[in-house]
């Protein structure tokens, strides 16, 4: 079969602790170099100008961006601080930019403070070694990368246009969306997107997508026990404007959200499951059952509604979890383990990953080409017998991931490709018959196919050894990828 054009090796991809620098910019050599000069640092590779805007001129608001004057935060505020007692989810508003997606995964960061380190590397700030020059870290497309930044931000009228933060003085926020900005090209280049993107950015890890009228009946049990571990969660709503007037029950449309808590609560005697929910907006908030205002919470025990229930309009608030699977569209999970989907602490799922490429030679597209198909790159997957410590009755042992890289420097020219994968079973005789065979005869037992950055699928697949084929629909077009394979038994991938 053909190999992929990439090693499997995960040990030759930038690690967390020895990330790729973006852009061959080295954080330490031009941190010394602007001290030594006693100069603060501009960046050459994202320069203070409208290139690094992007073009914004569709947007609706009262920004002239011919006006924009870029400054320091010493220059907006006399005490700059890069951290103010500790990262918070109520830190920042969003700003004048459509990026919902990025700022509710931003949100879900805050409560991993593990997660957040590698992010935002400590010892930042403005007063020690200060020299206008920042770093921050994301995963990209199965490399860790280190990306350097000045500390130069848009302005209108002294006042920032795009992230907003609530303590005037605190600057994480603005400094983490430029860093973002420029891994993506450009601020306009981070104007709607998915909030997969940015999760799987700030983790590395596997990402899990529920369509919520389609969820299972444990998920509330699903979340809770990812809200124990070192997870993220962010949902969104129905299509429709994300700027429209908010409906009746206080909820946008089109809009992105971050789960920031999953509870249960006795109301009068009766378990309720509640989910907790944040609009990156910093305001607008869900008006129906358990909401703020609720009348509700009177039937709730005084300790149990200090625990939980605050009225203020900060863009937070609970609701049932029925009225969450109602009210929004989907929920995306991203951890850095997929241990949590499993009751049984005894079970521990295992992940494998390669970086792969479709060439000329071996793009060969969907199966609807099959005799160009047979090129595609080809990964066989090996799973020993189920893991007894895993409950395994009817559930999903598997998750397969593929994520396409068009390696554009502007995030806004990627073109997303219908890309997927087919999964195929070898019984023994195929497998003697070579991979052709395989595909002559037998039908695939999954596949999963989106013009999307990722696609991932739940399966469920029994001992044996199975082929999964990662393609484009069409033939010819040409990317690289990362295949991932999650599961929760002995699993061997080549």
């Amino acid at each position: 079969m053909p190999p992929p054009a990439k090693s499997c090796d995960v040990r030759d991809m930038g690690a967390l602790t020895s990330p790729l620098k973006f852009l061959d910019q080295d954080y330490q050599k031009l941190l010394q170099e602007s001290l030594s000069r006693k100069e603060l640092y501009t960046d050459e590779l994202f320069p203070p100008n409208s290139c690094s805007i992007g073009n914004l001129s569709h947007k609706r608001n009262k920004i002239d961006y011919s006006q924009i004057v870029w400054k320091r935060p010493s220059e907006l505020v006399t005490n700059p601080c890069f951290i103010v007692d500790g990262v918070s989810r109520f830190d920042y508003k969003q700003g004048h930019l459509g990026n919902c997606w990025f700022l509710a995964s931003v949100g879900a960061l805050t409560f991993q403070k593990d997660i957040t380190k590698q992010v935002i590397p400590a010892e930042q700030s403005f007063s020690k070694n200060y020299a206008g020059i920042f770093h921050f870290k994301f995963w990209r497309f199965g490399e860790w990368i280190d990306v350097v930044i000045d500390d130069l931000l848009p302005t209108f009228n002294e006042k920032l246009v795009f992230v907003h933060p609530k303590t005037s003085n605190e600057f994480w926020p603005a400094l983490l969306e430029k860093a973002y900005a420029k891994v993506c090209g450009s601020y306009a280049d981070l104007d709607s997107g998915r909030r997969s993107e940015s999760m799987l950015d700030f983790t590395g890890g596997v990402h899990l997508h529920f369509v919520l009228n389609e969820a299972p009946a444990y998920l509330w049990n699903i979340m809770k026990r990812a809200a124990r571990a070192q997870s993220l969660m962010c949902c969104g709503t129905h299509k429709g404007e994300a700027h429209k007037h908010c409906p009746s029950n206080g909820i946008v449309g089109g809009h992105a959200y971050t789960v920031t808590g999953v509870s249960k609560v006795m109301s009068n005697s009766n378990p309720v499951k509640l989910v907790r929910v944040l609009n990156p907006w910093g305001r607008k908030e869900w008006t129906g059952d358990w909401s703020d205002q609720s009348p509700l919470w009177s039937t709730v025990s005084g300790t149990e509604s200090k625990k939980c229930h605050e009225v203020l309009d900060n863009g937070e608030f609970w609701m049932s979890v029925e009225d969450f699977t109602k009210f929004f569209k989907s929920l995306d999970i991203c951890c850095l383990s997929a241990d949590f989907l499993d009751r049984s602490s005894g079970c521990h799922w295992k992940s494998q990953r390669c970086i792969g490429e479709w060439t000329e030679n071996t793009a060969g597209g969907s199966i609807q080409t099959l005799e160009t198909f047979c090129k595609n790159p080809q990964f066989r997957v090996r799973i020993e017998e189920l893991n007894e410590a895993c409950p395994h009755e009817d559930a999903e042992n598997i998750v397969v991931s593929l994520i396409q890289n068009n390696k554009k420097r502007h995030r806004k020219e990627q073109k997303h490709y219908n890309i997927g994968f087919y999964v195929f079973e070898m019984k023994g005789e195929q497998v003697e018959g070579g991979q052709r065979k395989v595909f002559d005869c037998t039908n695939p037992v999954a596949e999963c196919f989106a013009y999307q950055r990722e696609v991932m699928k739940f399966l469920r697949l029994e001992p044996g050894e199975y082929l999964i084929v990662p393609c484009t629909e069409n033939p010819g077009e040409t990317a690289s990828f990362v295949l991932s394979v999650f599961s929760k038994h002995e699993t061997y991938f080549e």
